[in-house]
């Protein structure tokens, strides 16, 4: 039977323990901060399948309903499939904890974490991270932790690690960072244009944070770790690599080195057809696999595209280590749509499209673990496979496409205008058209250039770049050479040994993200990466603001307009009625959408591009949320007969007086010679006492009437003259 075990985080609120649940997994752990506890349990399978040739890491997250003492929506009251934070959580889990598993272990993995109880105050999507690390430390699984992961924020100019999610409101850093003991190993976030040095000092003082955690995972491995089991590893037949590189070892260097992914491609596709028949000559059918062959191709490919930029600096077309592909911007590239761009690097291209609408169109979150209950600024990514010249399964997002786009949204969601300057809901939707290297970089240029051209008045151009890396090691496992790539290829990616995406403006960073296939990442090359994707991010911004220089100053005619008005907070429950029923009167009688600010400071919205519609639809919204003023004509109705007058509603509860001599510009004895109930009657404002009581007169606005009539006929006599 196992026993218990406990492990505290010396300066951080958070606790391991495991040795009491699921005992038959490979490693499990139970993982405490403040109130918040998450579950975690790593297994792996015992034998591969035949003919696998990848390492399939699965890392799963699950929120739990009960965990916030709530029940789940829907028909069948239990959890569904996993939302986006979900999704993003295993994803920020999977990065970090891929690399430290041996090569060639191509035995499944799964990941499995559950969140047992939430305080709402403190984000479990970092318990997950290092749940996972201490029970994969703790497993008979081969892996080389452990790793550890904070969250870092800014507030007021100081640091604050693993900020309570109230705090993160006030911090204009968000910054997700693991590491090993030494060195950095994983990264994601965002910024409020933080300087470049800012951003290190940020990830140097996230590396010292997370050793008390290494700390911690590593007594707890000393008395409750698993003796790591012996797994056959998966590697290529050397007769096969010897055959293969022979007949197309050069041809392979040869194919690296074309301009073209096609050209690319087809030359290897021609390597692969003489080596499988070379093979066959050679060994028959029966002595070799084909996911041997594969498995040749990916080493000779991953030799001849690293060697190339570790012994003369050059890449695929001749290009040097911190060279851009060609860009291309253009805008307005759709019609009827509000927002459009074409941005292109190089064989990457994105076709972006913004949509504004009403604030009530904002996405809806479920806010399980706490945070906002809503965002009015989305970024939806697609990838179909026709961006990569493949046939595939066109359906729903997968995990990539919602990383990728979450990428993109937080990148550009600092420089987005509030609420209170631009009362509208913003979708960017970017639709990938070729592929080749960084397309959640090019969502992010061409999401900004659709925003301008959509009149968004952002606060500053944002644009992304990745940078590479390809490196040699020494026989102590430190790096001994390397090379820095900006703009990276599809094939540097794959082969490379680092994808460092980084977003921002010409002032400052926005958003962020590190994949290493390496073990760490020294920081001296940290610094190195940060500084030439600044250089490039310049040069790319140069390039889109020659297509859009600064944000359209009218919106398109097919974007909605707005008119904010301004009502008495007190009268926002007559506006919307019981149960909503006056609001959709009135956007059902005049097309337009009405929204009601929720801080309860009286702002309404009204959106529509007719005018007409907005003309009423304000006249709609006064009629019920306005005040009689003094010297204003009404239509209002006879509510009310006395002897000494009549009681006029001019606004829906809002009456006043009509004297009865105001009723004519004659003598009037009797109130009923004049109107009798329910009669419509034009009055104007004559007074407003100290006990707010209106005083109104029909006369007074007759009067007026007349007078704007007489002027207008004169008017128009007088321009017929004129033209006589």
């Amino acid at each position: 039977m196992n026993q218990k075990h406990t492990v505290s985080v010396e300066g951080l609120e958070m606790a391991f323990s495991t040795g009491t649940l699921a005992q038959l997994a490979s490693g499990a752990i139970t993982i405490t901060s403040g109130e918040t506890s998450l579950f975690v349990a790593a297994t792996a399978a015992s034998s591969v399948r035949e003919g696998q040739d990848f390492f399939p890491l699965t890392v799963d997250y699950r929120e739990k309903y009960s965990a916030a003492g709530r029940f789940p929506g829907g028909y069948f009251k239990r959890e569904g499939r996993p939302s986006e934070k979900e999704i993003l959580t295993s994803r920020l889990c999977d990065r970090p904890c891929r690399p430290l598993f041996p090569k060639g272990f191509l035995n499944e993995v799964q990941v499995i974490g559950m969140l047992l109880s939430t305080d709402l105050t403190n984000e479990p999507d970092i318990l997950m991270i290092n749940g996972a690390s201490a029970a994969l430390a703790i497993s008979d699984i081969p892996w080389d932790g452990p790793i550890a992961g904070i969250r870092l924020a800014q507030i007021d100019g100081e640091f604050v690690v693993n900020p309570t999610i109230e705090q993160q409101y006030s911090s204009d850093l968000d910054l997700i960072y693991v590491g090993t003991e030494k060195e950095m190993l994983m990264i994601e976030g965002s910024a409020d244009q933080i300087s470049d040095e800012r951003f290190v000092e940020a990830l140097e003082y996230s590396q010292n944070a997370i050793q008390p955690i290494i700390k911690a995972i590593k007594e707890l491995r000393e008395v409750a770790g698993k003796p790591k089991k012996e797994f056959e590893l998966v590697t290529c037949d050397e007769k096969v690599l010897e055959i293969v590189s022979r007949v197309g070892g050069e041809k392979i260097v040869e194919s690296a080195k074309k301009p073209t992914k096609q050209e690319r491609q087809d030359a290897l596709n021609a390597v692969s057809d003489e080596a499988l028949e070379a093979l066959t000559n050679e060994l028959g059918d029966d002595n070799f696999k084909e996911v041997h062959l594969q498995m040749a191709l990916e080493e000779l490919q991953e030799k001849a595209y690293r060697t190339a930029i570790l012994a003369t600096n050059t890449r695929s077309g001749d290009r040097k280590p911190d060279e851009l592909r060609e860009l291309e911007s253009d805008v307005g590239v759709l019609h009827r749509v509000h927002g459009s761009a074409l941005f292109k690097r190089g064989e990457t291209q994105a076709l972006v499209i913004t949509t504004l609408g009403a604030t009530n169109e904002s996405q809806s979150l479920d806010a399980l673990t706490g945070g906002p209950t809503s965002k009015s600024f989305v970024l939806h990514y697609n990838f179909p496979p026709y961006s990569v010249g493949e046939t595939g399964r066109f359906i729903g997002p997968g995990r990539r496409e919602i990383g990728h786009g979450a990428l993109a949204e937080r990148s550009l969601l600092p420089v987005i205008p509030t609420e209170d300057i631009f009362p509208y809901c913003i979708r960017i939707t970017s639709e990938i058209m070729a592929s080749n290297g960084s397309t959640s970089m090019a969502s992010i240029c061409g999401g900004c250039l659709s925003l301008m051209d959509a009149g968004v008045p952002i606060t500053s151009p944002v644009a992304g770049i990745s940078i590479g890396l390809v490196s040699e090691f020494d026989e102590n496992e430190n790096i001994s050479k390397y090379v820095t790539l900006t703009d990276i290829l599809g094939e540097e990616d794959h082969y490379g040994d680092m994808d460092f995406k980084i977003a921002g403006t010409k002032d400052g960073i926005t958003g962020f993200q590190l994949d290493l296939k390496i073990r760490g990442l020294p920081f001296n090359i940290v610094k190195e990466a940060v500084t030439q994707s600044r250089e490039a991010r310049l040069k790319i911004l140069a390039n889109m603001l020659e297509a859009l220089p600064e944000p359209r100053k009218k919106l398109s005619d097919y974007a909605p307009r707005i008119e904010t008005l301004e009502i008495d907070p007190e009268k926002i429950g007559a506006l919307i009625g019981p149960g909503g029923k006056n609001i959709r009167r009135i956007t059902e009688i005049t097309g337009a959408s009405v929204n009601i600010a929720e801080d309860n400071s009286g702002k309404v919205f009204v959106y529509t591009n007719n005018q007409e519609a907005m003309e009423r639809a304000i006249h709609e919204i006064e009629l019920v949320c306005g005040t009689v003023e003094e010297g204003k004509i009404y239509r209002g109705i006879v509510k009310g007969i006395k002897d000494f007058g009549c009681f006029v509603e001019v606004l829906p509860g809002q009456e006043g007086l009509v004297h009865i001599s105001e009723l004519a510009d004659f003598r009037v004895k009797r109130t009923e010679d004049v109107c009798k109930m329910g009669d419509e009657m034009v009055v104007k404002c004559i007074g407003i006492d100290e006990k707010g009581r209106v005083r109104l007169s029909r006369r007074a606005a007759l009067e007026e009437l007349e007078a704007e009539k007489n002027a207008a006929s004169d008017s128009e006599e007088s321009t017929d003259s004129n033209e006589k």
